[in-house]
């Protein structure tokens, strides 16, 4: 058996703690696996004191992480981190020039400066894995560059945030609305103190980011990804998807086009016999589809210590075995520049929620300037009168111009006999 590859692990919070522990326990397992043993030789965290649940006596410690990747005596170097910039990018680049090779979990990092990296790391000999940094325990990212190299992706899709769809699974189970459920989740260790990142869609957009470029082998482009959050979403929302054969979930797509891709994360209304439709709780999904296998599932836990871990420990792998693959499935210099469409040239069917005065003529104004927008209304509902108070009525579109869609609502808004801004999600439509 040939010597054993020694790795360093930046950051000991729960994925980093829980790849120390894979490691240790799977020791046996991995070393038939990769025929040489895995070793973990030296570690960097913040605190020294802290009680991980794993025993760390037998490592060498660094308290500069960026040093570590540097000057320890390691093949291989995970970073675990966290966070785009500061140390993380630190690390990676310290442990590139260094001539080791890179695991990360680092879906922010991975986002913006992934291509710089991965020149980096072909220019130096070495691999850069991401396996863990999307739909956590899900291998999504060896599915699309391995699995399906030989087809041409069309479009990729999924769920890609647990907590968004914890809270909007449970929204419809209860009837309950966002902010009681999201106060909930993070009680439950579901949600962040600071939320912002899962419920406004970023985190999302990040890993979207991630599996365009690898799914589509063109340069990464965060910024030109569409995001929106599901704090609009609310409980009457829900069930109006649900009397119309409808579910809604946080999905990320990206999809090709003549001129171009689309890469948007936002609320969706799917049909409900769609099979993303039943991916429940802190589940992820992701669906890939290709114009010889055609479409492929891929259903699993997309956060926590084992499933991330286990994410890591496949890169890990990977680099013992001495397989080396692009990290985006082409080398960085062939990845095509990144041609994101604009939001406003997409086309879809849409959901619209109106609270309205009740009284007569309301209606007419509202479709008056849907004529005006060429938007083609499919169906309505309109709620049994109060005359005390507004009522909800809702339209669904058939497919138009986002762009139309937005004027009309604008103009839609700014009726007198309508009292709330108009409410839209937008409707997709899935092959079963």
């Amino acid at each position: 058996m040939t010597d054993a590859v020694k790795i360093a692990i930046a950051g000991l919070g729960t994925v980093g703690a829980g790849t120390i522990r894979l490691l240790t326990e799977q020791a046996d397992l991995l070393t038939r696996r990769c025929g040489r043993a895995l070793s973990v030789t030296s570690v960097s965290a913040r605190s020294r004191d802290r009680d991980r649940g794993v025993d760390l006596s037998g490592f060498q410690w660094f308290d500069d992480p960026a040093e570590m990747a540097a000057r320890a005596d390691a093949d291989i170097v995970v970073e675990l981190i966290g966070g785009e910039d500061g140390p993380a990018l630190e690390v990676c680049q310290a442990a590139i020039a260094a001539g080791r090779s890179v695991v990360t979990a680092n879906k922010a990092l991975i986002a913006h400066h992934g291509t710089a990296l991965a020149a980096a790391a072909e220019k130096a000999g070495v691999s850069l894995g991401f396996e863990a940094a999307v739909a956590g325990g899900i291998p999504i990212i060896k599915a699309l560059r391995e699995g399906l190299a030989g087809n041409r992706v069309e479009r990729v899709y999924g769920i890609l945030n647990g907590t968004c769809n914890y809270i909007l699974t449970t929204m419809r189970e209860t009837g309950r609305d966002f902010d009681g459920i999201l106060a909930d989740a993070q009680e439950m260790g579901y949600a962040e103190a600071d939320p912002s990142f899962d419920v406004d869609g970023i985190d999302a957009a990040h890993k979207l980011a991630i599996l365009t470029s690898v799914a589509f082998g063109c340069e990464l482009d965060f910024a030109g990804v569409h995001v929106e959050g599901i704090r609009h979403v609310t409980a009457a929302d829900i069930a109006f998807a649900d009397e119309l054969g409808y579910r809604i979930k946080l999905l990320g797509i990206a999809q090709r086009r003549d001129n171009g891709v689309e890469q948007r994360v936002h609320p969706c209304m799917v049909r409900a016999d769609a099979p993303i439709a039943h991916v429940e709780g802190v589940f992820n999904a992701v669906v890939a589809e290709g114009d010889f296998v055609g479409t492929t599932v891929y259903e699993g836990r997309g956060a926590g210590a084992g499933p991330t871990a286990s994410a890591v420990a496949a890169d890990i792998i990977d680099i013992a075995r001495g397989v080396r693959i692009p990290a985006f499935a082409v080398a960085s210099a062939d990845l095509s520049p990144a041609r994101t469409i604009p939001m406003s040239q997409h086309s879809g069917a849409y959901y619209v929620r109106l609270m309205v005065v009740d009284k007569p003529g309301v209606i007419a104004g509202v479709t008056a300037v849907l004529r005006d927008e060429n938007v083609s209304m499919e169906s309505m509902i309109q709620r049994a009168r109060d005359p005390n108070s507004p009522v909800p009525v809702v339209i669904t579109t058939h497919e138009t111009r986002e762009s139309g869609m937005m004027q009309a609502l604008a103009a839609i808004g700014a009726l007198d006999t309508v009292v709330e801004p108009p409410r839209m999600i937008r409707i997709e439509s899935l092959k079963k």
